[in-house]
């Protein structure tokens, strides 16, 4: 009943181990492209918009408090086999805490409706993945490095190219909360 349950789940689930996708589901495959067949020992970096940000999320997953306990959650971009880019909403839950890339599950959700992709910079992904959970620019700056007026720039950067006036209006459309 369980392989009935994974496989044919309306979220996207794939098993991981060391970055490597296992198993993954219908679902999963829809999303991505393709058949579940064709994602077999794949590498889920070729599921990202870059390898700068395989590296970069692989890195906040190391350092994230929750991710210790053995669960993560996040919005990002991905990449599609096609190419195409798009928000996904992604959770997951390591079998092994201690080490958590060793084995896990994650479910992948297309958030795509609710958001619009606009080409973003690595940085510009971080500052706004951490304006929508709710930290200050100071507290932006403390946890990637820089000061807080670099953080001010890059948020009106992103202000700009999302066609926002406030900083609320940006984090509802970064959330994509009705306006």
């Amino acid at each position: 009943m369980s392989d009935i349950a994974f496989d044919h789940a309306p979220v996207g689930l794939a098993v991981l181990e060391n970055r490597v996708i296992i198993r993954c589901n219908q679902q999963f495959a829809a999303t991505f492209g393709g058949g579940p067949a064709q994602y077999s020992d794949l590498l889920i970096a070729e599921l990202y918009p870059s390898q700068e940000d395989y590296q970069r999320i692989g890195a906040l997953l190391q350092q994230d408090e929750g991710a210790k306990s053995g669960l993560y959650n996040d919005e990002r971009i991905m990449r599609r086999r096609s190419g195409e880019l798009f928000w996904c909403r992604v959770r997951g839950r390591s079998i092994t805490p201690d080490d958590p890339f060793r084995t896990g599950i994650w479910s992948f959700a297309d958030i795509s409706e609710d958001r619009p992709v606009v080409s973003l910079t690595p940085r510009e992904r971080e500052v706004a993945i951490l304006t929508c959970k709710g930290l200050s620019a100071k507290e932006i700056g403390q946890k990637l490095g820089l000061s807080y007026r670099t953080i001010e720039t890059h948020r009106a950067h992103l202000l700009q190219k999302f066609g926002a006036r406030k900083l609320p209006e940006l984090v509802a459309k970064l959330s994509g909360m009705p306006l």
